[in-house]
């Protein structure tokens, strides 16, 4: 069994507790704006940061249009991807394969298998 964490100052405490809200926030603005289509899967899964890393594949598949809980799980285990995989865990493989599925632009996804609607 891991040793405890050594015990934090209060000024310690207090500054961990705020670089934590403001990732929070971060990770909320950026989840926003991958929903409302100012940035694309793409951008977000180029970026290299730490927030970004620690960010659930999941929440981004949900972030998704047409893409709820139920849905994400399907797609995400389509792809062999684990529910509690982060974005700094996924190989080229499955960024690609997350890519394909949701291209920057065009129409809702199907699911992996599924056969495209004739255009």
């Amino acid at each position: 069994m891991a040793a405890p964490p050594p015990p934090l100052t209060p000024a310690q405490r207090a500054r961990s507790l705020q670089r934590a809200a403001e990732v929070r926030r971060e990770r909320s603005r950026m989840l926003a704006d991958l929903t409302a289509g100012r940035i694309t899967l793409r951008d977000v899964l180029e970026r290299r940061d730490e927030m970004v890393g620690r960010t659930l594949v999941r929440r981004l598949v949900e972030c998704r249009p047409g893409v709820g809980k139920v849905r994400a799980a399907r797609y995400l285990e389509e792809l062999g991807i684990a529910g509690s995989r982060r974005v700094r865990g996924l190989g080229p493989r499955q960024r690609a394969r997350l890519l394909e599925l949701f291209p920057p632009t065009g129409p809702e996804p199907t699911a992996p298998g599924t056969p495209k609607p004739a255009p």
